[in-house]
């Protein structure tokens, strides 16, 4: 197994598209196998999503409407709203699983793998990407 992390800042956005890294990895690794892209954070998660099209604007408008910042957590400490960043990643979980076939990372056409961060008190992110071969 073949293991690396990549650094991301997410200060730029809530939903960040690490497709790239995600893709150069893969390719790297060569051969058949499997990606597991884990995200070592109890407040963002991993998805598979169209980018590009608006779509980031709508996950985190849905974000806000099903975790609003306001004081309604039982959680104890950080900014209002904060309780709901812990609850993200029940929603939208740290981790994904991705084929590659003959060193290319199997995605769909519109598909991309993007890091979803509502927590606005950290945006310095650790993704771990690991290459399990065939």
């Amino acid at each position: 197994m073949r293991t690396t992390e990549v650094l991301i800042d997410t200060g730029g956005g809530r939903v960040v598209d690490i497709t790239p890294a995600v893709r150069s990895f893969a390719e790297g690794a060569g051969g058949d196998g499997l990606v597991h892209v884990f995200l070592p954070h109890a407040t963002a998660g991993l998805a598979l999503m169209e980018t590009g099209s608006g779509s980031e604007v709508d996950l985190e408008e849905l974000i806000e409407r099903l975790l609003p910042r306001d004081d309604r957590y039982a959680h104890p400490h950080g900014s209002m709203g904060h309780g709901g960043d812990h609850l993200l990643p029940v929603m939208v979980p740290p981790f994904l699983v991705l084929p590659v076939v003959e060193g290319r990372l199997g995605l769909g056409v519109w598909q991309s793998v993007v890091v979803v961060d509502p927590n606005h008190e950290n945006d310095k992110r650790a993704v771990r990407l690991s290459f399990v071969p065939a």
